[in-house]
């Protein structure tokens, strides 16, 4: 019964995760069409493109405070309602302003459920199973992406007012998620440090964890008072006491990002023509990316608790280095003889898949203590998507001005970086207790 049961809450919880992709993916098959139905000048067009981003970095900065004050439950209610305005407005919209709005409202959506939907799922998910179960919001991130370029593919014969339903067609999924919000529980964590409900969090554990519950309740009540003891301080998340789980989760989301990966995915049609290949193979080849992107993921989050985020990572970063050179050295070399960049770029995503895309949402929503994790999850989320707005930003000018085999042999050399920060520092979170990570880490 338990296992189904948090399984389905996950499953449940994770459809924000599937929201968050498509919504993030979805205005590429519409941005022409948009930019000539208005006559957007360059700057108006970038602005459409990138207003998503920002509500996404707004989301993620301020997503801790409601999932504090009104819970994880309640704040998925404006997750699920953000993206349903948000898909309803942006395809019904009547002047280019309304759609603005609507674009960083649904931004706001996806910055917000990356914080908020790995933490729910981490709170409410066994410790043996805490790996698979939060890696389900990710993989539904990559299937979202998925689905979205096959939507659009599939609704672009309609005319040329086809990008009203390519952007209409989430009000589906999103009324189906705000739906199924009813029927998931509440944390028991948040239920019982920020509300004291002990009666209503140990039905909920006992659903979860049905051996132990008692001892659960126990060791949460327990961090509670830790975090009572340290009110006066008012939970400062930059205090000395959480330097450790903060420098690993600013690093994290920051070796996500200078890995490339962003830039390889709202770019790659661009960088497979820098190696030569004509329009009609890079739309097939960032097709092929999609695909391992999502196979990879799959493969990741089955392994994730067998055997370890850090070995994950180990080899994802030296995948991830080797790939990256071997574009780099293509560039260098110009040896764009057949399908040499496509395959390395397809090794990398395989590589990033398989290790950061998987394991930054589970690593981020288990090395805060219970009392400051929605603070934890912001920073974490927030430099995550920081950093993809710089790299999403600068990507363009840098391969413009010093040329593909420097721009990847920077993003090589982060990996390199990447694989001493995990080899030296990155500690080992499977199979144990939220609760007991929080004290492994804030007292190392």
């Amino acid at each position: 019964m338990s296992k189904h049961s948090v399984l389905a809450w996950s499953m449940v919880v994770a459809l924000g995760g599937f929201l968050f992709g498509f919504d993030t993916a979805v205005i590429s098959g519409a941005e022409k069409s948009i930019q000539q139905f208005w006559g957007l000048s360059v700057f108006e067009h970038g602005l459409t493109i990138s207003i998503a981003l920002i509500g996404t970095v707004i989301g993620s900065l301020i997503g801790s405070q409601p999932s504090d004050r009104f819970g994880r439950k309640n704040t998925l209610y404006f997750v699920a309602v953000a993206y349903l305005l948000s898909s309803l407005g942006t395809a019904l919209a009547d002047n280019w302003h309304v759609f603005l709005v609507y674009r960083l409202l649904g931004g706001l959506g996806v910055g917000i459920s990356s914080v908020v939907a790995p933490i729910y799922i981490s709170e409410v998910s066994p410790a043996n199973k805490r790996g698979r179960l939060v890696g389900l919001f990710q993989f539904n991130v990559v299937l979202g992406i998925l689905i979205s370029y096959l939507s659009n593919y599939l609704i672009s014969q309609g005319g040329e007012s086809s990008w009203r339903w390519m952007l209409g067609v989430q009000a589906f999924p999103s009324l189906v998620f705000l739906i199924l919000i009813y029927f998931v529980p509440e944390s028991p964590r948040w239920l019982i440090l920020k509300k004291g409900a002990m009666e209503k969090a140990l039905e909920i554990l006992r659903i979860i964890n049905p051996l132990n519950c008692e001892e659960e309740l126990a060791a949460i009540k327990k961090s509670g008072t830790v975090a009572l003891e340290n009110k006066a301080e008012k939970e400062s998340l930059f205090s000395a006491q959480y330097r450790k789980p903060v420098v690993l989760a600013m690093l994290f989301a920051f070796f996500n990002q200078v890995s490339g990966i962003n830039a390889i995915i709202y770019y790659a049609p661009r960088i497979f023509e820098m190696a030569g290949l004509g329009a009609h193979s890079s739309l097939l080849s960032t097709v092929g990316i999609g695909l391992i992107n999502f196979i990879f993921t799959l493969i990741a989050i089955n392994f994730i608790d067998k055997i370890g985020r850090r070995i994950l990572m180990l080899a994802g970063s030296i995948g991830l280095i080797a790939s990256l050179f071997l574009v780099a050295y293509t560039f260098y070399s110009e040896n764009f003889s057949g399908f040499a960049i496509p395959a390395y770029m397809m090794l990398f995503i395989a590589f990033f898949a398989f290790s950061q895309g998987a394991v930054i949402w589970v690593f981020i929503s288990e090395i805060f203590p219970n009392s400051v994790r929605a603070k934890g999850q912001t920073l974490g989320s927030s430099t995550h998507w920081v950093m993809a707005a710089i790299v999403a930003f600068c990507f363009p000018y840098f391969a413009e001005s010093f040329g593909g085999a420097i721009t990847f042999c920077f993003f090589g050399s982060m990996m390199v970086l990447q694989l001493l920060f995990v080899w030296r520092w990155m500690p080992e979170t499977k199979g144990k207790s939220l609760e007991q990570i929080g004290d492994h880490i804030t007292m190392h």
